[in-house]
């Protein structure tokens, strides 16, 4: 069965789409294992289990809710959008989710790339900050170049300015901005990140390699 809803760390996390414009050097997704003649990678929390993340269909949103179904919400304090693919390509759905959530007294949270504008061809910060309650981009690296060696995204080099437009267009909405930058980058690359993010408006997180 698809993995669309898994729990970690007190949360609720949510897979819908295991497409990219990314394919990160230290993302999870491409250190992988073959299993029974498929490829095959796991994403294990504390104390929740490991969870097969890549999926042969993407979910519509009754998919969704029905593996939402019988959770106790009042045991989880956010619902994340985070899986193996950018969710911002599902920001339909997104959207109906985060009034599901809402509804059931829980915050939001996205973890993005910050392309999700280029992406779906058009703006999509306002909406997003206003139903999204934390919004987490990928800063990876500090100028284009290290960005896109490290990130190799489809969008080559202009994809740095892109996902910081974006965080920039999400702070002007009034939206909660995190700038997150993984701890494999060195020492001084996390102290221009801090500059970065607040010239952005944004608050850095230093996350650690998975």
């Amino acid at each position: 069965m698809n993995t669309y809803v898994y729990t970690l760390y007190g949360n609720i996390y949510v897979n819908l789409t295991n497409r990219c414009s990314n394919a990160c050097d230290f993302c999870i997704r491409n250190h992988e294992s073959t299993m029974d003649g498929r490829t095959f990678a796991s994403h294990k929390g504390e104390g929740d289990g490991a969870y097969d993340l890549w999926l042969d269909k993407e979910p519509d949103y009754e998919d969704v809710a029905a593996q939402l179904k019988g959770l106790d919400f009042s045991q989880y304090k956010e619902m994340v959008f985070c899986g193996y693919g950018e969710p911002a390509y599902r920001f339909d759905l997104i959207e109906r989710l985060c009034e599901y959530a809402h509804a059931r007294g829980l915050r939001t949270r996205i973890n993005t790339n910050g392309q999700g504008s280029k992406i779906l061809g058009r703006d999509i910060a306002p909406d997003m900050v206003k139903c999204i309650d934390t919004i987490n981009v990928s800063l990876n690296a500090v100028d284009a170049a290290s960005y896109q060696n490290l990130c190799h995204s489809i969008y080559g080099e202009s994809s740095f300015d892109i996902m910081l437009d974006f965080a920039r267009e999400c702070v002007k909405c009034g939206g909660n901005v995190v700038l997150s930058i993984v701890d494999c980058v060195p020492a001084e690359q996390i102290e221009r990140a801090k500059v970065i993010a607040e010239q952005v408006g944004a608050t850095l997180r230093v996350r650690k390699m998975v």
